[in-house]
């Protein structure tokens, strides 16, 4: 872990309490390299396409690789609010994380990042003049995920016909990170 930034005991709190929030996310989507990016085009409607994702550390970051001839810089330059989808169907797992993205051309991030299989997109490698980073802040994130296992959905599911609870397919969870753990909004304190 980075070492913490906060001034205050409580600042560092929920920091630690942020941290926390992005690792869960991250951990789901580890094995996920693939996200549908949504973005909303310039007749005002949603446009998705797949999009390579990397690791996320503990800032909570999603970076991509992006042309800067493409239309998603466009898009995003007229409206910054995006979606990611990532599915890991083998296991029931779906998450969406809603987010500000930004381009960049930060050279050390780049550095970072590269591999040659981006070759195919940048022919011109790390210095491509047409290669930037696309910088997702995760605003909140929200998951589905269900036993992978038939036994378990079919015990959960005579065990609340018998109860007369309606039935629940797995874990559904919403993770907000503009609310610190005392459920303020971070944008107004």
């Amino acid at each position: 872990m980075e070492k913490l930034h906060g001034t205050t005991v409580q600042e560092q709190l929920e920091e630690i309490e942020h941290i926390k929030k992005v690792r869960e996310v991250a951990d789901k989507i580890k094995d996920i390299k693939i996200a549908m990016l949504t973005t909303v085009n310039n007749e005002g409607k949603p446009h998705s396409r797949p999009m390579y994702t990397f690791d996320v550390k503990d800032d909570g970051i999603i970076w991509m690789f992006l042309a800067k001839d493409s239309h998603k810089v466009k898009e995003i330059e007229t409206n910054p609010n995006v979606i990611l989808n990532y599915s890991n169907p083998q296991h029931d797992l779906y998450i969406t994380v809603n987010g500000l993205a930004e381009v960049s051309d930060n050279p050390v991030k780049i550095e970072e990042l590269w591999s040659d299989r981006f070759k195919a997109w940048f022919p011109y490698g790390k210095t491509d003049p047409n290669l930037a980073l696309l910088k997702i802040t995760p605003q909140q994130a929200e998951y589905w995920q269900s036993p992978d296992i038939l036994l378990a959905q079919i015990v959960s599911l005579v065990k609340n016909t018998i109860s007369g609870n309606a039935y629940e397919e797995g874990e559904n969870k919403k993770i907000d990170f503009l609310t610190n753990q005392h459920g303020e909004d971070k944008k107004n304190t």
